[in-house]
């Protein structure tokens, strides 16, 4: 997430990077998107999502373009560094001031003329070789609200991650087990239950969601006061099941589809969904935040806005699969937040082993990423409050900040667990902003830098297909547009109720 330089890591091929994007962007809200397809209707859903598609991969090019920028910034620093000694070291040695210049102009050539350098095959100065991380090129590129203000939006999108983690095992815990006795198979059957329906015995469904929540918490919580990091087999355990249980509820829902038994009639448009769709597709394509450990650790980056490129159509075309296939299965009012529950009934699937895999997947992939971002989350508050040379006493280390981390989102999960709406709003507001506003503002400052420092003349091997200043001028119109439309929207749907 946000952070400063980090190490590179072990380089891997563009088609691998190509994997780990994919595998980046399809996570939770792929499975909140197919409610949101229903209420939006197909026509306005697929048209929207195709849009909110282009319009992610344009301001990927931007954080890729801003990457090259810093990258060659860093690089000029430390010439102009090295330059620095070479001449104190020239000084202290005690030769003539006549050698000094003699060598002084021998050497000129190859340390300022930064594009003669590279006319005689060095390393493009916007090779991209240093993982520096976004918000360390919002230090280098913004000023100082700049800065705040960019660390704002990140804690806040990483807040909704949090509260959409704590409330979505807490819903699935709660709806596998809640359905007991005669009712075994039917949480996916239509069945609309309200929070006050008995669970087990005098416990309530809302009582048990919120043991859940408590334990979930207990158990995942205090991870927020330590560091912890996903690991590499971690990551592929998770990966695998999540394309597991992906493959597995497409394939269902085909089946039953070919069978005749589709329940499905979706409308082609329906304008009161827009805003959770928006919300949702926000958050669905979001990678602008990790793309440097993505792209930097990528061996040959000579195209990789193609590859980029692919990944966009080829998750374009995952997404539309996955929500047509639901909205045609089920009846839209059946389809819960949580796609994978509907894949509970045994009138969908039989296997009981499948049932119980597809309803708890969320709590298995979910609970090993909470501890990370909340970490991310924690060093993030750091970074914000942190002064030069500045050290924080061990209580506010060890004990403020983690609990500002971990607080505030387990209390919206206990406020509320519609999870539509949380990611609908996390997507719409912090996700706009990291998505849309933050890299069409880094592109256009780091343009501006690099001009400066090397001259108008200088090309960015790396520069965005959508170099003309009028996109970046459209994204933030865009931008803007959007967090007015999503807050009119909510102030309108709630002066009707």
């Amino acid at each position: 997430m946000a952070g400063g330089i980090t190490d590179t890591g072990e380089l891997y091929s563009p088609y691998v990077g190509l994997v780990y994007m994919f595998n980046l962007i399809v996570g939770t809200g792929a499975l909140t998107m197919p409610k949101a397809f229903a209420t939006a209707g197909w026509l306005v859903s697929l048209v929207l999502l195709m849009f909110l598609g282009f319009m992610s991969y344009m301001t990927t090019t931007f954080v890729v373009e801003a990457m090259a920028a810093a990258n060659a910034q860093l690089r000029w620093k430390r010439m102009e560094k090295r330059k620095e000694d070479d001449e104190d070291e020239d000084s202290s040695s005690g030769v003539s001031d006549s050698d000094v210049l003699l060598q002084d102009g021998y050497e000129r050539a190859e340390t300022r003329p930064i594009l003669s350098v590279q006319r005689r095959g060095s390393p493009n100065i916007f090779e991209i070789t240093e993982r520096v991380e976004m918000g360390q090129m919002a230090s280098m590129f913004f000023n100082k609200v700049g800065v705040n203000l960019f660390y704002f939006c990140i804690i806040i999108y990483l807040y909704g991650d949090l509260a959409i983690y704590a409330a979505a095992v807490p819903v699935s815990l709660m709806q596998v087990t809640c359905a007991t006795g005669n009712h075994s198979c039917s949480v996916g059957d239509g069945t609309k239950y309200n929070d006050t329906d008995k669970c087990w015995g005098p416990i309530r469904r809302i009582d048990a969601y919120r043991l859940y929540l408590v334990a979930f918490t207990l158990l995942l919580g205090p991870f927020t006061f330590f560091n912890v990091q996903k690991t590499k087999y971690l990551q592929i355990m998770t990966s695998l099941m999540r394309w597991i249980a992906f493959i597995l509820m497409i394939i269902l829902a085909l089946i039953r589809i070919s069978r005749g038994q589709a329940e499905g009639h979706p409308s082609m448009a329906q304008l009161s969904g827009i805003r959770n769709l928006f919300g949702v597709c926000v958050y669905s394509f979001m990678c602008q935040h990790s793309l440097p450990s993505l792209i930097t650790p990528i061996s040959k980056k000579k195209h990789v806005n193609k590859l980029v490129l692919l990944d966009y159509i080829l998750i374009l075309a995952f997404y539309s699969l996955l929500s047509f296939t639901a909205i045609y299965c089920f009846r839209n009012d059946t389809l819960m937040d949580m796609y994978t529950l509907n894949f509970t009934n045994c009138e969908i699937i039989n296997i009981a082993f499948i049932r119980y895999f597809l309803g708890l997947f969320p709590v298995f992939t979910i609970s090993t990423n909470f501890p990370i971002i909340a970490v991310t989350l924690r060093n993030n508050w750091k970074t914000l409050f942190h002064r030069e040379g500045g050290t924080y006493p061990w209580v506010v280390d060890r004990i403020v900040f983690p609990a500002i981390t971990l607080i505030p989102p387990v209390l919206v999960a206990f406020c509320t667990h519609d999870l539509e709406s949380l990611v609908g709003i996390t997507g719409a507001y912090a996700g706009n902003g990291i998505q849309y506003l933050i890299p069409a503002f880094l592109a256009y400052c780091s343009r501006k830098d690099t001009q400066l420092v090397f001259g108008s003349g200088t090309v960015n091997k790396h520069l965005s297909p959508f170099r003309h200043t009028f996109w970046i001028v459209f994204v933030l119109i865009w931008g803007f547009s959007c967090f007015v439309f999503v807050t009119a929207n909510i102030v309108l749907s709630e002066s009707k109720l």
